[in-house]
């Protein structure tokens, strides 16, 4: 019983992990996306004729 319980943590750890990594890895890319998608709407706000 015991030796099931500790192979149901040790999977359960490393999909909390791989799962951390994955949601690390979107976040940064998503900010730097954001960023820049920000950045080149700054620099073309002056082209804009109302």
């Amino acid at each position: 019983m015991e030796e099931r319980t500790y192979k149901t943590m040790g999977g359960s750890g490393a999909l909390n992990i791989a799962l951390g990594v994955v949601v690390l890895v979107v976040g940064v890319a998503s900010g730097v996306l954001l960023i820049i998608s920000g950045a080149k709407l700054l620099a073309g706000r002056s082209k804009i004729l109302f």
